[in-house]
């Protein structure tokens, strides 16, 4: 997954997101160790002390843990992380209806429209 950064928001929130997606999709496993801060802030080309802010974001959602002697692991607690990917998946879907709202379709002509596509 790219590292790719932009300035519509503070960084760590952008580093908490990529590293809440790679949560729910799985290649960060429940119960498994996370790379460490500095690993992954070089791996994003950021500054540790950033990286460190987004682990502790994501300390505070519940979504990884602090061990001693073991560093940090993605917490064993499904529901947990079953949670946070509804909440991703809602957000994208109301990002999707805003934008086709934009457009100028209404909820009707933006159903239809992803009838159309499942069909295909």
């Amino acid at each position: 997954m790219a590292w790719q950064m932009n300035s519509d928001r503070p960084i760590y929130t952008q580093l908490y997101d990529k590293i809440l997606i790679r949560i729910v999709c799985g290649i960060y496993k429940a119960g498994n160790r996370l790379p460490s801060v500095r690993e992954l802030a070089a791996e994003a080309n950021v500054n540790p002390n950033t990286m460190q802010r987004a682990f502790t974001e994501l300390e505070h959602s519940g979504l990884i843990v602090t061990q001693r002697n073991s560093g940090r692991i993605v917490t064993e607690d499904q529901l947990k992380i079953e949670n946070a990917r509804h909440q991703l998946a809602l957000t994208q879907i109301n990002t999707f209806f805003a934008n086709m709202r934009e457009l100028g379709y209404n909820d009707h002509e933006i159903m239809a429209l992803i009838q159309s596509i499942v069909k295909e």
